[in-house]
């Protein structure tokens, strides 16, 4: 489980995988390639939606990282929500484009060595109406201000297959 950084006491976990360990591969392009389940719990006070930015910032290669490769965006997540369920969005959150121009989840699929995947969800004060299937930097842009807390669950993965 990870907690918010500033202390709050925001925290999230996912069932499939412990912070800092091994993503199964039925959450990768060499399983199902279906997005884990994950939880949260005490968000602060004022909440009004949440948002989840999953990405990779070691691509291509962890040794020589050049770019920060996006594998998921949720957008307007109610502020009623405790979880994510596996293999889909909650309802009536919207999904924003990953870095296959795509609006899902696109799993782990390291080219090269073991990779980071960052799992952020953010806890807004409002909700973000005006953004239909924001990129990641749409998303950060719209988000600005509006941060009540940061909860960051880190999953690692390395291809199994050649």
């Amino acid at each position: 489980m990870a907690t918010d950084p500033k202390g709050h006491g925001f925290s999230l976990s996912s069932p499939a995988f412990a912070h800092e360990k091994e993503i199964p591969a039925r959450f990768t392009c060499e399983g199902q390639d279906v997005s884990p389940e994950l939880r949260w719990s005490a968000p602060p006070a004022g909440t009004k939606s949440f948002a989840l930015i999953v990405d990779d910032p070691d691509a291509p290669d962890p040794a020589k990282p050049k770019r920060t490769w996006v594998h998921w965006v949720l957008v307007d997540i109610a502020a009623s929500a405790s979880a994510i369920p596996e293999g889909s969005p909650p309802t009536a959150a919207r999904v924003g484009k990953n870095d296959w121009n795509k609006t899902a989840w696109g799993g782990p699929c390291p080219p090269i060595g073991r990779h980071r995947y960052f799992f952020k969800l953010y806890a807004l004060d409002r909700t973000l109406p005006d953004l239909a299937h924001p990129t990641k930097v749409e998303l950060e842009a719209a988000m600005k201000g509006h941060v009540l807390a940061q909860a960051t669950l880190i999953g690692t993965y390395q291809k199994k297959k050649k």
